[in-house]
């Protein structure tokens, strides 16, 4: 498969350097004579020079109009496979491998089609038949020359389900095909808070909250406008750093302007955040954003102290009053690194159930669905191991008692900013009264509490500037 674009664009890129792709037989020609599959008991001293040892499946071929490079070809099964990745710079110097990036794009492709063909390869009329039905598949894998799905076994080898260009002049390039049905839009907004919390005078605890609005809209027409309008509570903190998604049609600059690296004032725009769009017919994200919230949602303290062959364990959680106190799953998990399996366990628990992995080197507190009354749990407990194996994690951060509690917990219908949609606000011109589901969600992600009694990894901003 040829991409005249991609030729069109090497030659852009490469200059008085570009070497133009020869006749699909010379290039299979001068590619066979560079594997040394045709005339190999022949001498070549370009090919077959001491001097001159591949160490990687990317080749020079030598063509009539100069070295086609970097040729990407290997064989697998009596097949050869074989692409010529697009190097988007001069090459002369030719450039280090590793920072061609179409190198990579170009290997898991043919890696998607050695998987594709492989388990065929002992029957050759399901291998032609398959082969046969390549140029489909790329068309819908690679179909400008840029590989977006390299898992050719899940495509559809017939074009039965592919939508035709739209004629219609106003439907945009991003909305591939048309509804045809009962209008519905579903809205999810999906926060995610980090956090590393020391428990100690002189580190700073840090936390961050990342925000993503995932829109579907099921519309009818080419080119149907929405407005989307983000709302917060009187007292939420601002949407920061927000980026949209590019069917956006326009936005208020103040919104754009928000940025997080700048100190908050009275003055920052804080709602509503008004979102007018033409919708792609997938799911997509229509923006992102961060915020700088007051408080983690839960707050903790882990210790860690060795005593001969035992290791004291304490972890308090306290769930702060603001948050919603209702979980699709909470719990925290105690890792245990560089030491052998835990051979024995006593442990006190004032909420929840402790379990313990398969491998007896993680310990797994499932605190569930809701904290208790007092919002606040506790953990106490002993450790002692046997001989470590290879099978125990280790970690070259995490030595001696620098260790960690990591946290995952997921709270449907709620958000730390208080951020949601106003379903009533939503404004649709497009036939019909569409059904309009909004939700949203708050998630832990790489939420670290450090074991106190030792030192930890610290990366934090002081607060003494």
């Amino acid at each position: 498969r040829r991409y005249p674009t991609v030729e069109i664009r090497a030659e852009t890129f490469n200059g008085s350097t570009h070497v133009p792709v020869p006749s699909d037989g010379a290039f299979l020609k001068a590619l066979l004579f560079e594997l040394r599959l045709v005339d190999d008991h022949i001498f070549v001293e370009h090919r077959d020079t001491c001097t001159r040892i591949n160490h990687s499946s990317v080749y020079s071929v030598r063509t009539e109009g100069g070295d086609l490079w970097p040729v990407l070809a290997f064989q697998k099964s009596g097949l050869i496979y074989a692409c010529l990745p697009l190097v988007e710079e001069t090459l002369d110097p030719r450039p280090p491998l590793l920072t061609v990036s179409g190198l990579s794009q170009g290997l898991a492709l043919l890696l998607g089609l050695v998987d594709y063909l492989s388990p065929s390869r002992k029957n050759e009329a399901e291998v032609s038949a398959k082969i046969g039905q390549l140029r489909n598949l790329l068309l819908q894998a690679c179909p400008l020359g840029t590989p977006l799905n390299t898992n050719i076994r899940s495509l559809n080898s017939s074009f039965d389900d592919i939508q035709e260009v739209p004629t219609d002049e106003n439907q945009p390039a991003w909305r591939s095909n048309t509804y045809k049905g009962k209008p519905q839009v579903n809205v999810c907004i999906t926060e995610k808070v980090k956090c590393m919390q020391y428990d100690k005078r002189d580190v700073v605890d840090t936390w961050q909250v990342y925000g993503a609005v995932n829109c579907k809209c099921d519309i009818e027409g080419s080119a149907p406008n929405v407005t989307l309008s983000l709302n917060l509570p009187s007292n939420g903190p601002p949407l920061q750093d927000i980026v949209v998604h590019h069917c956006v049609t326009s936005v208020d600059p103040a919104m754009l302007l928000s940025s997080s690296a700048e100190p908050l004032d009275d003055s920052v725009y804080n709602g509503p955040y008004k979102f007018p769009f033409i919708p792609p017919s997938d799911s997509f994200n229509l923006c992102y954003y961060t915020s700088q919230v007051p408080v983690p949602p839960i707050l903790g303290c882990y210790q860690l102290v060795e005593e001969g062959s035992q290791l004291k364990i304490t972890v308090n959680l306290k769930l702060h009053e603001s948050i919603k106190n209702s979980f699709e799953y909470c719990e925290a998990r105690i890792p245990f690194f560089n030491r052998g399996p835990i051979a024995q366990l006593e442990y006190k628990v004032s909420y929840g159930q402790l379990d313990l992995s398969r491998e007896k080197s993680l310990l797994v507190w499932i605190i569930g669905q809701k904290f208790p009354k007092s919002l606040e749990v506790s953990l106490t407990g002993t450790v002692s191991f046997g001989t470590a194996g290879k099978e125990h994690p280790t970690d070259y951060v995490c030595t001696g008692n620098t260790a960690y509690v990591k946290l995952y917990f997921r709270i449907p219908d709620f958000t730390l900013t208080g951020c949601y949609v106003d379903q009533h606000s939503l404004q649709i011109f497009a036939p019909g009264k569409p059904k309009i589901t909004a939700s949203r969600e708050l998630i832990s992600s790489d939420y670290y509490l450090w074991n106190s009694k030792a030192p930890a990894p610290v990366v934090y901003k002081t607060l003494l500037d």
